[in-house]
């Protein structure tokens, strides 16, 4: 796939707006090339509602979404490639996330939409700031998403992580700022 094929969905689960993990984002998305497109959604922004898990016989399917949550499905299967913008929430992703995560259940259940065949082949990234000194700390974090990957058949792209604790410490991380100028390479 070329570089003018690929569009990128940025979902920012942080509830800060341009936290320490969306700075680190954006700085990753300046190295892509111009002919990529580039679209972020604030999962915060979405109020989408909470997911509702019916047990998988008797109840029959989900029906498909509507509103805000219709949009991100939208954007979701556009995405050649999505990136989760998640900060380290107490050692997962965040519950902005977690909630968008979630509704996939509902999505692989919805009549019609092969939601899950669909997904094959996307790559899904993951980049997260974490307040810690310990990069292990955000081991959790990086399984969820990359099993998620494994589960619906895309690649897994990687894991950019930062450290800060404070509005704007990501920026002294010159490590990460140097691995986000080739992350998405």
């Amino acid at each position: 796939m070329s570089d003018s094929e690929r569009s990128f969905l940025f979902l920012v689960g942080s509830s800060r707006a341009d936290g320490n993990t969306e700075t680190l984002a954006r700085h990753a998305a300046e190295r892509l090339p111009p002919t990529a497109d580039r679209h972020w959604l604030r999962l915060g922004d979405l109020s989408l509602p909470l997911f509702e898990d019916r047990p998988r016989e008797g109840e029959g399917p989900c029906p498909a979404p509507s509103g805000l949550a219709a949009t991100l499905l939208q954007a979701t299967l556009s995405a050649t490639d999505i990136v989760v913008v998640s900060p380290l929430d107490w050692y997962g992703v965040s519950t902005a996330t977690k909630l968008y995560l979630d509704h996939w259940s509902g999505w692989m259940r919805v009549p019609g939409l092969d939601f899950l065949e669909r997904m094959r082949g996307k790559t899904l990234w993951s980049v997260t700031v974490h307040g810690g000194q310990d990069p292990a700390t955000a081991a959790p974090l990086v399984g969820t998403l990359r099993h998620t990957a494994d589960y619906a058949g895309m690649r897994w792209g990687g894991a950019l992580l930062g450290h800060g604790s404070r509005p704007g410490d990501v920026l002294r991380d010159t490590a990460a700022l140097g691995r986000a100028k080739t992350f998405f390479s």
